[in-house]
């Protein structure tokens, strides 16, 4: 299902970028994903905006909150109860980094990081339920965790939220999928040799498009780093860049029948 109004407790609703110059990623993704962006003028939202795509809201953006951090992408988990998810998170070996907190009346959120070392949030829908589109050229279709400890990140996000984790070879590299009843909603690599080692565990955004070559050309021209032109998978073709504020993102040419 593309256009969404609500998303069940364990799938990632929501994704948004954390920026050192919002002014200029907002230059950067409107020229190659075509979005708009608008920004809040309330002074509660600390400078925070969305991104649609047509009509519709696709992710976040706003500036950075500690200072010598550098801009990336979060990637934002549906959950009833952010409380009791929490809870869970400290019972499963990870910390609560911050809140849980009231966003206004959007919703409820809080932020952690895993056994592993890499960070998520989770979102407890009020008025904001998540993204309106997914799965299509413009928006999110995939969050994958690249980690440094398979092993302790599978146990920490079972216990968190229930996902079960299916394994698979993909051409000598272990890819696991995490399922939510019987649905695939998240995937999980082991951080390869290819990676600086001050490089930390951390969360992939794929955000897809309609042509590969297109977007990491428009990508290249706009002042991205890129570092995957385009690799082959079963989902469809991928690419990876770091935009010019320093956040790294992939895309991907989903195949017809995906």
């Amino acid at each position: 299902m593309s256009e969404r109004s609500g998303y069940e407790p364990g799938v990632p609703c929501w994704v948004d970028l954390s920026s050192s110059d919002v002014e200029a990623s907002v230059r950067f993704y409107g020229e190659v994903f075509g979005w708009r962006a608008e920004m809040s003028d309330d002074p509660a939202s600390g400078g925070y905006g969305q991104f649609f795509h047509g009509d519709k809201r696709v992710a976040g953006v706003g500036p950075l909150h500690d200072e010598g951090m550098p801009s990336h992408w979060n990637s934002y988990v549906a959950v009833e109860d952010a409380d009791a998810t929490a809870d869970r998170v400290k019972n499963s070996g990870g910390a609560v980094v911050a809140g849980p907190m009231q966003v206004m009346e959007e919703g409820r959120m809080a932020v952690f990081q895993g056994p592993d070392g890499a960070y998520t949030s989770i979102w407890q829908a009020g008025r904001h339920h998540g993204a309106d589109l997914v799965n299509e050229p413009g928006a999110f279709c995939w969050n994958e965790l690249v980690t440094r400890d398979p092993e302790a990140a599978e146990r920490f996000y079972r216990g968190v939220f229930g996902w079960e984790p299916h394994p698979q070879q993909l051409d000598g590299v272990t890819y696991t999928e995490w399922h939510v009843g019987g649905r695939g909603v998240a995937g999980m690599i082991e951080m390869g040799p290819m990676y600086p080692p001050e490089t930390p565990s951390h969360w992939m955004v794929y955000f897809a498009v309609a042509d590969l070559d297109a977007a990491i050309g428009a990508a290249r021209r706009h002042g991205a780093e890129v570092f995957v032109d385009s690799m082959d998978s079963p989902p469809g073709r991928f690419g990876m860049f770091q935009d010019p504020q320093g956040a790294a993102v992939s895309v991907i040419q989903l195949r017809e029948n995906q």
